[in-house]
């Protein structure tokens, strides 16, 4: 999975929609290879993100839990130190 890709499940506040989008946009350019398309591969490659970021809001809003949700500070607090302990300055 492309590291780049966030968890966007149980977080307080809810994910937005531009989150959701640029989790597609990640998806779209790991499985093609394209980081920007060509012109005769922009239409398609649009139309790939608008329809997985529908479908990823749709699976969002289907999701029950009985956990708490997360405190986005505090991830993104956890994920700085894990990343500081994997590439140490």
């Amino acid at each position: 999975m492309c590291r780049n890709i966030k968890m966007l499940f149980n977080f307080d506040p809810p994910v937005t929609a531009d989150e959701v989008r640029a989790a597609s946009l990640q998806f779209v350019r790991k499985i093609t290879g394209f980081n920007k398309p060509s012109k005769a591969n922009e239409e398609a490659f649009m139309a790939a993100i608008d329809a997985i970021a529908g479908i990823s809001t749709e699976l969002l809003l289907s999701l029950e839990t009985n956990a708490p949700p997360k405190n986005r500070e505090e991830e993104a607090a956890k994920a700085r130190a894990r990343n500081a302990e994997r590439f140490p300055v």
